[in-house]
This record gives structure tokens, sequence and C-alpha cells, in this order.
């Protein structure tokens, strides 16, 4: 049986984010709200342990959406490419349009699940205690961003947070996350360079009511989508 813990309330807010739709191929272009992919990536970034596997529930919008445009130098090449080559940024950078959101202000709504990785001391309450603390203490994993790692978050607990503004509109299809469960030996994603070829993206219909997201559950967008269970 599928340990859970309790369901935390995160704010994360920041001067500018860009939560790139992958459907522009050149320009980076922003959802207009932060994508579960994003939140469970600032959730990361206080606590990330093998054992635990972060699941986004809603997002809170806190602020109007506002857009900013600008444009700047992006190096072409992948960094994590394994053939280790050395890569000479003024030479291999180009200059792009960005299309982004500022003054942003989320409260994301998730709980973790314990994987098949846990170890013998591993349990829910351990692991609760140590994001709590984390989070009040600011004490980061690594450094929080919102979309782009240039674009810090400021992340702190939710509970005392403003209500959500009051919009509703469609949102269109909105990427979720990728589902690396097909990769045989892990649950969810993984960095090892195997599972990034069993990767498969995942996509949801998102509506904003009354100024929050409601993500759908892995399970059910996977089966949408036909992927084995």
């Amino acid at each position: 049986m599928t340990q859970v813990s309790r369901e935390f309330r995160v704010r994360a807010r920041g001067e500018i984010a860009c939560f790139t739709r992958p459907e522009m191929k050149v320009e980076r272009v922003s959802y207009e709200v932060m994508t579960p992919s994003a939140a469970r990536g600032v959730l990361e970034a206080v606590l990330w342990k093998p054992a635990i596997a972060w699941r986004v529930h809603a997002i809170e919008v806190l602020a109007p959406v506002r857009w900013i445009s600008f444009r700047r130098n992006e190096v072409n090449s992948k960094a994590s490419d394994r053939t280790m080559r050395v890569i000479f940024a003024d030479e291999d950078r180009a200059q792009r349009n960005t299309v982004a959101l500022r003054d942003v202000d989320y409260v994301i709504h998730a709980s973790f699940e314990m994987t098949r990785r846990l170890g013998p001391e591993d349990n829910v309450r351990k692991f609760e205690e140590m994001f709590e603390r984390r989070l009040v203490k600011g004490q980061h994993h690594s450094a929080p961003f919102l979309g782009c790692r240039e674009f810090a978050a400021r992340v702190e607990p939710g509970e005392s947070s403003p209500p959500p503004i009051k919009l509703n509109r469609p949102l269109g299809w909105m990427f979720f996350d990728f589902d690396w469960t097909s990769f045989e030996g892990h649950p969810d994603h993984s960095l090892d360079h195997k599972a990034s070829e069993a990767r498969m993206p995942l996509f949801f219909e998102a509506r904003l009511t009354d100024g929050v997201v409601r993500v759908p559950p892995r399970e059910s967008l996977r089966a949408d989508s036909g992927a084995p269970q």
C-alpha cells in the first residue's frame, strides 16, 4: 500500500517567470500560469530524496497575469550532452525573444508518496518533518526557480498567503510532466540517461477556476495517453 504524506501549501513568487510552451520551437513563450512540472521542481528544490515523489494537486494564482517581453542570448547546444565536448558560448549562442510573466505569486498544493527506493529507516513522518523544517528555515537542496534557472523564486510556507484572484477561463492544453514510469526499476523520474529514452510527455486540459488550477492525477493522464499502467 502506497504511503502518502499530508497535503502541503507552499508559496512561490518572483519578479519574472517563464514556463515555456513546448510548441514554440524558436522563441520562448510562457504559459499563463505555472505548470505542474515547474511546481514539482520548486518542491524538489526544497527537498529531493530518492525515497519520495511529489504530487501536485492544485496551483493557486495570487497575482494578476502580467506579461513582459525581452531578448536574451541563449546557447544552442545542450550542456548535458554525454559526449562531454567543450562548448564555447561566444561561438554557439543565439539571440531569442522571450515572452515571460512578471510579478508572479503562487501557492502550490502538493503531497508526496514513498517510492520503491525507500530505505529501512525511511517513513512518511520523517520526510514531512524534514520538509517543514527546511521550508520554514529557507533551506534548499538546490536553488528554486520559476521555469528557467535564471528566474529565481522565493519559497515559503503558504498557510498565511492571500486568497487567489477571482479569474475564470480555460488555459488550453498544458504540459503536466514527463512520465518516467516505463523505466524499469524507477517509479517516477530519474536523472539516469537510460530513463530519458523512455520518457513520455503528458498533457492535460487546464482551466482557471476562481484563480485555481486543479491538477489531475498522473494515473488518469497516463490512462488517457494509452501508456501501460
